[in-house]
């Protein structure tokens, strides 16, 4: 398995796809229940299967991901050979990026002193997939790209 196997939850949410899955495969509900029961091995086997090929698709149309912390932003640009980052830093006492007001603060007064940015790219070290996958289980989520797009083109 590459990634993990997506919650009872993910699964009841895919339940249309993961029988167009099956079906893909020639299994049909009556086998699919007697797989589970019979053989739970291989049912967990298909189950991790499916979970991957999920994950593939989300992660090959994942273009953003962004990780906030109380004073940090990790701002993340996915391409396809290379992952840029943007960090943004907060040095002023009790600021919260989780409060909307500090947040709010931060986005009227980017010029303050208080903060700093950084920015690198690098190669990917693994597989592209595989560092996202990482990064979303360190915290990370997907994101449309709008915050790394503003502050891009404020420090450039």
């Amino acid at each position: 398995m590459k990634y993990k196997q997506l919650t009872k939850e993910q699964f009841e949410a895919l339940h249309e796809e993961f029988a167009k899955f099956l079906a893909s495969q020639q299994v049909d509900i009556n086998e699919w229940n007697a797989i589970k029961k019979e053989k739970p091995e291989v049912a967990d086997q298909e189950l991790n299967l499916f979970s991957d090929v999920v994950w593939d698709d989300v992660l090959n149309k994942t273009k953003y991901l962004e990780h906030f912390s109380e004073k940090n932003i990790n701002l993340f640009k996915c391409d396809t050979l290379e992952i840029s980052r943007i960090v943004v830093q907060i040095n002023k006492p009790d600021f919260s990026f989780f409060k909307d007001d500090d947040y709010k603060w931060f986005i009227d007064n980017t010029q303050d002193k208080s903060i700093t940015f950084f920015k690198g790219k690098k190669k990917y070290e693994k597989y592209r997939n595989t560092e996202l996958f990482d990064l979303i289980q360190k915290g990370s989520v997907i994101a449309d790209g709008k915050l790394f797009e503003a502050i891009y083109e404020l420090i450039k």
